[in-house]
Parts: C-alpha cells; sequence; structure tokens
C-alpha cells in the first residue's frame, strides 16, 4: 500500500548527469575503430561534435569563400574541415575542424603533423544555426591559442564577424562587416572580399 511522504528527503544532485569528458587518445582510438561509420566529428571541450547535416547555405557559403580565399592564396594554403591544434593545456580535449583554415605555408608541410596556431593565417567558421556556440566556445579557443585572425559567416544576418587581436584569452577586437562592405584578411591586406559574395541572394 501506498505511504504518504510527508517530506522529500533532498539529495545534493548534478544539474545534468555525468557525461564522459573525451580526448584526443579516445578519439583516435575510435577512428582507428570504425565506429563511427564515416560521420565526421570534432572534438570541443571534451565533447564530440558532429560535423554532418550541414544545409544547403551552409555549403554554398562556406563553397564561394573557400573559391576566393584559393584566388588570394593559391590552392595549396587553403584548407576545409582539417583539424588544427590550439593552446597546450587545450590541446588534451580539443580537436577543432574549423570550416576553412589560410596557412602560411603550404599543406605539403604538414602530412604528419596538425597545424599549430603559429601556422594559421586565418579561421573561419560559418554559422547558420550555431552562432550563439561559435562565439561563446570557439571565439575563446582559438584566442587562447593566439591565433591572429578568425572569421564567423553569419548566414541569419548576412555579416561577416572579424576577430582580432587575442589577448587573455579573447579577442580584444570584433567587428561586425555588412553585405554592402568588404573586408581584407590580415594576411592579405590589399585584397578585399565583398561580404555580399558569400551569401545567396535574398528573395
Amino acid at each position: 500500500m501506498p505511504v504518504a511522504v510527508t517530506e522529500i528527503p533532498v539529495h545534493p544532485l548534478p544539474l545534468v548527469p555525468p557525461r564522459k569528458r573525451w580526448t584526443r587518445g579516445d578519439l583516435a582510438q575510435l577512428e582507428t575503430s570504425g565506429l563511427f561509420n564515416q560521420e565526421r566529428v570534432e572534438l570541443i571541450e571534451g565533447e564530440l561534435i558532429s560535423k554532418m547535416g550541414k544545409n544547403r547555405p551552409h555549403v554554398d557559403t562556406a563553397t564561394l569563400l573557400f573559391l576566393w580565399l584559393v584566388q588570394v592564396f593559391g590552392p595549396r594554403f587553403v584548407n576545409q574541415e582539417a583539424p588544427i591544434d590550439v593552446h597546450p593545456e587545450d590541446n588534451p580535449t580539443n580537436q577543432p575542424e574549423p570550416d576553412l583554415i589560410v596557412l602560411k605555408r603550404s599543406f605539403s608541410k604538414f602530412r604528419s603533423a596538425t597545424p599549430q596556431p603559429d601556422d594559421l593565417a586565418l579561421v573561419v567558421e560559418v554559422s547558420d544555426t550555431s552562432l550563439s556556440y561559435d562565439l561563446s566556445v570557439k571565439a575563446p579557443l582559438y584566442a587562447r591559442a593566439g591565433i591572429a585572425e578568425y572569421w564567423i559567416l553569419d548566414i541569419q544576418a548576412r555579416h561577416i564577424l572579424v576577430h582580432r587581436a587575442p589577448q587573455s584569452g579573447k579577442y580584444t577586437s570584433v567587428i561586425a562587416f555588412n553585405e554592402h562592405e568588404s573586408v581584407a584578411p590580415l594576411a592579405a591586406p590589399a585584397s578585399e572580399f565583398p561580404v555580399r559574395d558569400a551569401f545567396a541572394p535574398e528573395g
């Protein structure tokens, strides 16, 4: 027979269920075992983040900027979704794969190594539904690594958020360039990218 409870005992419980904190070693073992079945993931703050399921605007925007970056820097200096290293203290539980990176040296120099922060002229994330994540998680991660320039292509707002001057774990300069403006990468100051060229025409 049910018994009435007049006072519910309070036990200190975690706000969320415990989750496994993954490392680069764990990720390498999973990839070697083939458990992902071709699913692409990146390791961010100890969590495995799926890289699958990009929609058409994301693909189109990433492709348009990729083609322009190749024209400016050359095909051997631009990678899509390539793993990079970050700050040494963050490396054990982080292996981000930005949508685009621009290297300071030809990618042929990295056949058996992951690009270090000092090897990166530009890191780019394309954001459709992930803007908050790219701002609150990715930006500090890249700033702590000292990556000189980080762009977020915000598809919803149709602008590019340009992050520069990393200091003490954050970017001290963040400027939004709208679709009526152009922006030049620090590594190619004479080459201006019209922001509107990254986004499909409205309507």
